[in-house]
Order: structure tokens, then sequence, then C-alpha cells
């Protein structure tokens, strides 16, 4: 299969790390990147730049060091607002503007942006508009199947956004109202990719090197956007690479090299975050990491009472030696259960 293109840039693999705020950070980008994913996006930036001067803007904004091609999604409502937040972005270094119609959340939706633009096509072709003639970077869009279930207008919504110049379209297969409910369905998917000539990635439940190929083929999918299921396991690009290429499943990462990823991670959250708010973030992201260990929950609490990373640190490197030093079988992540 030929390589994905987003405008000039071809990606090295079907697989891209999906926009999650909060979590895609500079740190989890860079991870993910080098454990498999053929495209990182960072977290999604408000198109109001008057909000651009708070710490989390700006740490949002920082792109330095981050993997080629620079992947950075926008959100709003307002045509001209988000071709400016467009346009500041490319300066500091976006070389792909993503533009947010996917999200559900209320506070985004509440705002008229996110997957809220869906029930407006008018609105939806100005900003797709606005946005493309801004800037001399490819535009991707990711949006849902509709609205509502009866509302799945996202195929008109991928014919509009093709027409705007839009480079490559991403589809989560569930609508606005399901949030993050029931199974994603790939049908309209598939409908979509049918309709347009331009590359369309499927997201939606991909947790698994065999559940990646079944999108694939259910939907004619370019490439596939893998969230959530990235939290706590970023090896998982490694392990859909290699079984699409090959056919073959990797056995599970080691414990050892679980531990190291973990370390490394966490050493990249403080720096990036320094000490008060990197101690808050490990939180979230140890926990995705040991949430499949027994004793997970009782080690968890005990973990968010630490205040440093040196005790950080020290607690994590304890939890992989007793989990060494322990006889129960390993459970199929590869960690021992």
């Amino acid at each position: 299969m030929s390589a994905v293109r987003i405008g000039p840039y071809a990606l090295p693999n079907r697989l891209i790390l999906a926009p999650m705020a909060g979590v895609t950070d500079q740190p989890f980008r860079q991870l993910c990147r080098r454990l498999g994913a053929g495209l990182v996006v960072s977290e999604m930036v408000t198109s109001d730049v008057r909000l651009w001067n708070s710490r989390k803007s700006r740490l949002r904004m920082q792109h330095d060091g981050d993997p080629e091609p620079r992947s950075v999604q926008i959100a709003g409502g307002d045509p001209q607002m988000l071709a400016e937040a467009a346009r500041r972005n490319v300066e500091m270094g976006a070389q792909i503007i993503d533009i947010n119609m996917g999200c559900p959340a209320k506070k985004v939706c509440n705002k008229a942006a996110g997957s809220a633009l869906m029930k407006d096509e008018v609105l939806v072709a100005s900003i797709l508009e606005a946005v493309v003639a801004a800037v001399d970077v490819p535009v991707t869009l990711k949006i849902r199947t509709g609205w509502d279930r009866e509302n799945k207008n996202g195929v008109t919504v991928a014919k509009i956004a093709e027409q705007s110049g839009i480079a490559a379209l991403a589809v989560h297969g569930r609508t606005r109202a399901d949030l993050y409910t029931g199974d994603a369905e790939y049908e309209t998917i598939a409908r979509i990719k049918q309709a347009v000539s331009m590359p369309v990635f499927a997201n939606g439940d991909i947790d698994s090197p065999l559940k990646a190929r079944q999108v694939l083929e259910a939907t004619g999918a370019d490439a596939l956007l893998i969230g959530r299921a990235a939290q706590g396991r970023p090896w998982i690009f490694r392990e859909i690479d290699h079984y699409l290429s090959t056919g073959e499943l990797l056995p599970a990462p080691e414990l050892d090299e679980i531990e190291g990823i973990l370390l490394e991670h966490l050493d990249a959250l403080h720096a990036f975050y320094g000490d008060v708010m990197g101690v808050r973030i490990a939180r979230k992201h140890v926990s995705w990491y040991l949430a499949t260990q027994p004793g997970a929950r009782e080690y968890r609490s005990r973990f968010n009472c630490l205040e440093n990373r040196d005790a950080q640190r020290a607690s994590v490197r304890t939890f992989f030696e007793e989990r060494r030093n322990s006889p129960d079988s390993r459970d199929e992540t590869g960690v021992a259960a």
C-alpha cells in the first residue's frame, strides 16, 4: 500500500496519535512517535488568541523538538478567529493545521465548537474555507459521523471539506450524542471514504492489532487514529504497525521495558511542566500504565500522595521490583499480573 500523504508530507505508516486534551502533550507525543506512531497531533488549542497567555495554552503551543510534520489542532466556531489562530500557529512552527469538529465535550459544544459545528453546514464551509485560505500548510479536519443518530451528516460534511480544500479527514465512528459510549460504527466511515477522494482516517475503539486490521478492512480508511488505547500503552503503535506489516503479533513488552518507558515518561513530564505540575500530571499517566495490575487502586492512592519527582521515581521502581518478584503469571499486556 502506498504511503499516506497529507499535502507534501508522506507518513512513515498508517498510525496517528489522536489529539486528546490533557493527554497528548509534548512528552507523550514524542514518546508515541518513538514507539511507532507515524504522526502525532497536539492537544486542542483554543482559537481565541486572547486566551493564549495562560500557562496551559503556552505549554500546548510548544513544538520545539517535536517530530515532523508538526500537526496542531485548533478549536472554535468563528471563521476569522480560527483563520487567525491557524496563521499564528504556523508562525510558531505548525506544519499541519487540524480543525476540531469532533470533540463532544459540553464545554466545547456549548461554545458552538467541536462537534456542535456539524449542525450548521454553512458555518462549516465558512470555517474551512477561511482557514485553508489563511495558511500555506495542509489543513486537516476531525469530525464525527453526525450530530445524533437521526442526523448522520458525515458524508455531507466530508464533501464540503473536500470542496473547501481540506487535505485529509479523520472520522470518529460515533455521533456527538453518543459521546464515548457504545460501540463505534464503521459503516458511516466507509460511506465517507467512498464519497471523497482525499485521505480518510478512521477513529474509535481501535485497541489492538487485530481490531486495527478489522477497522481498515471495514472502512477502507487510509490510516487509523488511536487515542484512549494509547494511554498507559504507548507501545500499541509498534504492535499494530508490526502486525499490519507482517501479520505477526509482537510479544508483549517485558516488565523491564515497561518500567523503562514509564520512568522515561515521568522524567519528561517533570522536565516539561516543572516540579509542581509535573507531579500532578504524572499521577494520571502512572495510573493508566498500571491500571491492569492487581493492587493498582491501592497503589494509586499511595502514589497520589507523593509530592516530588524523586519520590515518584522511587515508588515506581519499587512497584516494578515487587512485580518482578511476584510468582503470579503474566496477563495479556505482558505485565506481571
